[in-house]
């Protein structure tokens, strides 16, 4: 299974940018999906997550209020709208899969990983 993201790009702060996470050929709505970001020298850290049978989402504290992720079952794919970005969230995004739907704060618990879309936020 493949993941494919993209969206990704430079942005001064206070902008926006909108992720997306395709996975072609594949049904999202049974699983959760995660967004998690990586800095250089840093642990991959959450973002947020979105259960597609419930409609369920969870967010970082850093994030809440400034990012919203959505999906689309006919498209197959997971989105991650960014507004008012910072600098401090520069990183390379990736998107998983949760089989299990636990959408969970913890990396170990997403399945496979897409190869990751580069942000960053210029001050």
């Amino acid at each position: 299974v493949q993941l494919v993201e993209s969206g990704g790009g430079l942005v001064q702060a206070g902008g926006s940018l909108r992720l997306s996470c395709a996975a072609p050929g594949r049904t999202l709505e049974s699983y959760a999906m995660g967004w998690f970001r990586q800095a250089p020298r840093q642990e991959r850290e959450f973002v947020a997550a979105l259960v597609f049978s419930n409609g369920s989402t969870y967010y970082a504290d850093s994030v809440k209020g400034r990012f919203t992720i959505s999906g689309d079952n006919a498209e197959n794919t997971v989105y991650l709208q960014m507004d008012s970005l910072k600098p401090e969230d520069t990183a390379v995004y990736y998107c998983a899969p949760d089989i299990a739907c636990g959408a969970g704060r913890y990396s170990s618990e997403y399945d496979f990983w897409g190869q990751g879309t580069q942000v960053t936020v210029s001050s």
